[in-house]
């Protein structure tokens, strides 16, 4: 079997491109945040999950064997990104009047459907932090062992000023953080920077999530459950850990924190993070209002898959702004794409396609590796499958079995396109006809109203010399 194919990417931790170098040659372990389970996740949100897709996709295209592990928050995750305010869940029992395990239940499967929906590969280790609570205990005794927590107010703190290198993620100030603190944020800190590991009833009193635990009954911070659930399944140390660019100044750098204090070794080789998506110059974000999830897009008339296709066309280290016009612009380009595969396999047919290519076909297989495999350069990528979908030198059999082999990394689901059913439903027949009569009686501002009207219904018609031609958008 060949070596993997070199692999560059963009390391946050060292602020640099870097070639992978996995700690088990051929075989790489990745962890990725997920979701927290309170609400819908918006298409901010799946942009990182897209951006993470694709990259495994790209490992995987590249010889790497990888295990994909992402976690479910369903406990722990403040309002505040830091320690502040209530527990998301908390928030989401009041506001929906249902238990815990109902609502995370509940937009646990929403994210799935919507994953799925997406074209997204199912992560091979999904963890819930409800379930891996002991784990969670576990690795904070470790840290109380070696002095590097303290408890104040029923709380335990994990205490920043033992951490060598707190905040080098972010390239933190410490000092003006200290500075700029707000002194009521929590009275039973040492310093700003530090952060809890356990909270005790102290915290909330009568709250439905808690656990015992040698420091009282509680419930864990949010920053413990991913290094506890990353080390259960990937180890003490593995390659790499993604995440959006808002987890670097707090969730990244005290997972580091606590992680390699915990071990006394060096936790995760390569960090790597994905833009925000902007609306109206602002981070798309639940709480300012300024927010759309998938069911929005489906009910546009839009395929999820072409909000997939936008990202694509999207460097993830680049911020990716969002209108509607941006999105049915991408549309444009997605059916493009799609009409050029339906049109290959009428050509084909049922024919067997080639396991070979030749020159030409296998000059731009390379180029679209080559661009992949230089830190996911996707828009590249895309540019080289436009010139395939274009190119004249090369019999329609092996395009075809190209663009299905590129669409591993894709993950447009070409195999499975068919051709729109012929049967239009009666109501467009009847709007087609009614449409038809008008233009019979030159009334074109009737005919206009009709076309209009079919459109909403997600048709085309187009006037020939053989009359008018209905196709599904």
């Amino acid at each position: 079997m060949s070596s993997p194919r070199n692999f560059v990417v963009y390391n946050t931790w060292t602020r640099s491109l870097e070639t992978l170098k996995p700690l088990t040659p051929g075989h790489i372990g990745i962890y990725c945040c997920g979701p927290t389970v309170y609400d819908y996740q918006h298409i901010g949100n799946f942009k990182t999950f897209l951006f993470e897709d694709v990259f495994i996709r790209a490992l995987r295209f590249a010889g790497y064997d990888v295990k994909h592990v992402m976690n479910i928050t369903d406990v722990g995750h403040l309002v505040g990104d830091g320690d502040e305010g209530e527990d998301k869940m908390l928030v989401a029992m009041r506001r929906e009047r249902k238990k815990s395990e109902e609502v995370a239940e509940y937009y646990t499967r929403i994210f799935f459907e919507d994953w799925d929906k997406l074209g997204l590969t199912r992560p091979d280790v999904v963890c819930n932090a409800t379930q891996h609570i002991n784990e969670m205990l576990s690795l904070i005794k470790k840290m109380e062992d070696k002095g590097f927590t303290y408890t104040s107010g029923g709380n335990v703190y994990f205490d920043t000023s033992k951490s060598a290198n707190y905040g080098f993620l972010a390239r933190l100030n410490l000092e003006k953080l200290k500075a700029g603190a707000r002194v009521a944020v929590d009275e039973n800190k040492r310093s700003p920077s530090d952060f809890v590991l356990w909270f005790t009833k102290s915290k909330f009193e009568n709250q439905e999530l808690q656990w015992d635990s040698p420091w009282g009954r509680g419930y864990p911070g949010w920053h413990i459950e991913c290094s506890a659930m990353s080390m259960k399944y990937l180890g003490e140390q593995f390659d790499i850990h993604c995440g959006g660019i808002d987890h670097i100044p707090v969730h990244h750098t005290n997972e580091i924190a606590q992680s390699e204090a915990a071990t006394g070794k060096p936790w995760v080789a390569v960090w790597m993070h994905s833009e925000f998506i902007m609306v109206s110059a602002e981070k798309m974000s639940k709480s300012k209002g300024k927010f759309v999830i998938l069911d929005d897009v489906i009910e546009r008339g839009l395929d999820p898959l072409v909000y997939r296709f936008l990202c694509l066309n999207s460097h993830y280290r680049a911020q990716l702004n969002f209108t509607w016009a941006i999105l049915e612009n991408a549309r444009n380009g997605f059916d493009r794409l799609k009409n050029s595969v339906l049109s290959l396999k009428a050509s084909v047919g049922s024919a067997a396609l080639p396991s070979t290519f030749g020159n030409e076909a296998a000059g731009l297989l390379e180029r679209f590796t080559s661009a992949m495999c230089d830190d996911l350069k996707m828009p590249l990528a895309m540019s080289v499958v436009w010139e395939l979908v274009a190119a004249k030198g090369i019999p329609d059999a092996e395009k075809l079995a190209l663009l299905l082999k590129l669409d591993n990394v894709l993950g447009f689901g070409m195999t499975k396109w068919q051709e729109a059913s012929d049967e239009i439903p009666t109501e467009v027949q009847e709007l087609v006809a009614a449409r038809a009569l008008a233009r019979t009686n030159k009334d074109w501002k009737r005919s206009d109203e009709l076309r209009d009207k079919v459109a909403e219904l997600g048709y085309v018609v187009k006037d020939g010399p053989q009359g008018q031609k209905v196709t599904k958008k």
